[in-house]
């Protein structure tokens, strides 16, 4: 079992930032990789950020120079960057890990989400 705590999330005008975290119960590089999702109401769940390892990251083309993935491996511990949000950036962001498993299909783990409301 992992667990993904997320915090961070909280009402900021547009052009504004903030800094979400997500705390693992184990070293975040022994996942296959973590990584931000989110989903705004009547939408999908989307992928905003990924990392894998200490220096590979991957951004999606919506937030790219606005947004930056880091990691903690002394505290567990991955970060979302938010910089310069927009309301279309309002949504509830989810923290995945995706553990590997030898003989069958990785796992995904889920953090219980954090509202993020861009608004003035």
């Amino acid at each position: 079992q992992v667990q993904l705590v997320e915090s961070g999330g909280g009402l900021v005008q547009p052009g504004g930032s903030l800094t979400l975290s997500c705390a693992a119960s184990r070293s975040i590089f022994s996942f296959v990789f973590m990584g931000w999702y989110r989903q705004a109401p009547g939408n999908q769940r989307e992928l905003v950020a990924t990392i894998t390892g200490p220096r590979t990251t991957k951004l999606a083309d919506s937030v790219k120079g606005r947004f930056t993935i880091s990691g903690d491996d002394a505290k567990n511990t991955i970060y979302l960057q938010m910089n310069s949000l927009k309301p279309e950036d309002t949504a509830v962001y989810y923290c995945k890990a995706v553990v590997p498993v030898l003989d069958g299909p990785d796992i995904n783990y889920w953090g219980q989400g954090t509202q993020v409301t861009v608004s003035s």
